[in-house]
């Protein structure tokens, strides 16, 4: 038998509500019901005296001056957590302004997270227009609104549903407490906001990895702004995400054309790079783009060495985390499991530096397709024609590239050169009259496209509500989890030296300072000095969490850490 649900409501007045709330509800509930005025007060109100016998009747807890801004302070409600928390319009009192009504909400929001149960829920009904969102109607501006949803933010709670207040449902309610009387809200097209937990930012941290190349293991640390994206198994046999859904989805519908080989060769994530071999990628693969590391340790044939001084990596030879799947074709090409006339699917994590963006990340998951056909089938084409059928319903788009006719680009509104199809040279088949065939696609950003994900990061979103939504069955369109995130802007303007400045470095310490919270970044002024030759750049960061609460003093912190990150890895001069 399922214990009842713990309830608590705050802010009563004549307790009408919490007497409809018992007789109205289906469910077997335990409530807790409370006002801020002491019992005599409370008892002038009108039916307040009989509201309060049939609760006690019914069990449940009646207590008297309890203030909703410092919960767990009360005698009757220390040591106690709840399923749910209600509160009915609140009102700082008297003529008070929206600034007081904000600080209320506030407060009571950090007061709730102390006595709340995980997975619990906060319920907070407004008068239209006090939530600030566009779920009311009309919406107010911004700065004129009760900004609830950031108010909640700094309790760490999402708003996560908002539904229309219908007081006929609670037969016998009677709202009271406009301006501290025994007066009723306009609670006409009033909203019932509820709330949940977020879950938390936590501290990017330096991760030490392992790889083994060749004959060697190689030790190397991970830049801290990545160490959310890696050894989060999305491609593994039991994942539900949608990554792997559409890899799977692909490759079903693949193989009603071809053969279709799933390659289970596990390929280290860091590569020793020959400038040669990053010449055979091509002019879209840029070098400067890719993520270079230095190795701290290597351990080979039973020996042991520490990697120390300017030498190492050297010019000939350097250690990079994989940009493509491309760099293990020729390895692929010639494993024993090879087979012409078969699609061989790889798939896996690829990393590029890239800038702060709404639509690129600086890890995805790459699906490479490998095949070598007859070059008389024109298998290019084919695989051209087949997977535009799949993909056209879904926003993408074809197109050859304009100074190379053997390669055709996948392209979304969002997103351009997301894949290509390409023939590639090999030694293996130059004189076999066959066509070695590739096409890489970025799974990540054909996920948000099926499933009309509107943020990439929500793939990445460590919040099991992301995940359990692709679980169910039949599959739903996805619904965010998150209504309303509040979005804050912010400037910072610096001096830099413009032929040693690395925008992209700049980008990475934007995402490590923020732990990803940074939705866009754009460069809004430069200034470049006539004679000192220096310039100054302003760019305008905008914070928006598409999955946890962001709050205003969140932001402030992530500022503060900017700035001290720039100070210690950019040759910049803050303003």
């Amino acid at each position: 038998m399922c214990s009842p649900r713990e309830v608590l409501l705050v802010g009563e007045g004549n307790f009408s509500f919490s007497t409809a709330l018992i007789e109205s509800s289906m469910d077997e509930l335990h409530v807790t019901t409370t006002c801020l005025q002491s019992e005599d007060e409370a008892l002038r109100l009108d039916g307040a005296l009989e509201n309060i016998q049939r609760l006690r009747e019914c069990g449940s807890t009646v207590l008297f001056k309890v203030d909703c801004t410092c919960l767990n302070e009360h005698e009757g409600l220390q040591s106690l957590l709840f399923d749910c928390i209600i509160f009915n319009f609140p009102h700082f009192g008297r003529k008070s302004g929206v600034k007081k009504n904000r600080g209320l909400l506030a407060k009571f929001f950090r007061s709730c997270a102390q006595v709340l149960k995980e997975g619990g829920e906060v319920h907070v009904a407004l008068c239209n227009g006090q939530g600030g969102t566009p779920a009311d109607s009309p919406m107010r501006e911004w700065h004129n609104s009760w900004q609830a949803v950031a108010m909640a933010a700094e309790a760490g709670l999402i708003l996560s549903e908002v539904h229309p207040f219908d007081p006929t449902t609670y037969q016998g309610y009677k709202c009271t407490g406009y301006r501290s009387q025994d007066k009723g809200f306009h609670v006409e097209n009033g909203l019932n906001h509820i709330f949940s937990r977020s879950f938390p930012y936590t501290t990017p941290v330096t991760l030490k990895m392992e790889a083994a190349l060749a004959k060697e293991t190689i030790l190397f640390e991970l830049p801290e702004e990545l160490g959310e994206y890696v050894n989060r198994s999305f491609l593994e046999s039991q994942s539900c995400h949608p990554v792997k859904l559409v890899q799977e989805q692909l490759l079903r519908e693949l193989k009603s054309s071809w053969p279709v080989y799933t390659l289970t060769q596990n390929f280290p994530e860091l590569v020793c790079c020959p400038p040669e071999q990053l010449r055979a990628f091509g002019t879209d693969f840029a070098t400067t783009d890719m993520y270079w590391v230095r190795p701290i340790e290597t351990h080979g044939q039973g020996s042991h060495e520490e990697v120390e001084g300017d030498d190492h990596p050297s010019s000939s030879t350097r250690h990079a985390l994989q940009p493509s799947l491309l760099v293990h074709l020729s390895q692929i090409i010639q494993h024993e499991d090879f087979s012409p006339g078969t699609l061989h699917a790889l798939s896996g994590l690829v990393f590029h530096r890239a800038p702060v963006s709404t639509s690129m990340s600086p890890v995805h998951h790459q699906l490479l397709l490998v095949g070598a056909f007859p070059s008389d089938s024109e298998p290019l084409k084919c695989l051209h024609g087949c997977l535009e059928t799949l993909l056209s319903p879904h926003g993408v788009s074809f197109a050859e590239d304009q100074e190379d006719s053997s390669k055709i680009w996948m392209n979304s509104d969002k997103l351009p050169k997301f894949g290509r199809l390409a023939y590639m040279s090999a030694p293996e088949y130059e004189f076999h009259s066959v066509r070695l065939c590739v096409v890489t696609i970025n799974l990540d950003h054909l996920a948000t496209l099926v499933f009309n994900l509107f943020d990439w990061r929500l793939l990445w979103s460590p919040d099991p509500r992301f995940l359990r939504h692709f679980s169910s069955k039949p599959l739903e369109p996805f619904a965010p989890f998150s209504l309303y995130p509040p979005s804050y802007s912010h400037d910072i303007s610096f001096w830099m030296e413009p032929d040693s400045f690395d925008e992209l470095d700049f980008h990475a310490v934007v995402r490590q300072a923020s732990v990803g919270a940074v939705k866009e970044v754009v460069l809004v002024d430069r200034f470049r000095h006539p004679h000192m030759g220096h310039a100054s750049l302003c760019y305008r960061l905008t914070y928006q969490s598409p999955d946890r609460a962001l709050s205003h003093s969140q932001v402030k912190d992530m500022q503060v850490e900017l700035r001290k990150l720039m100070s210690q890895r950019l040759q910049v001069t803050l303003r």
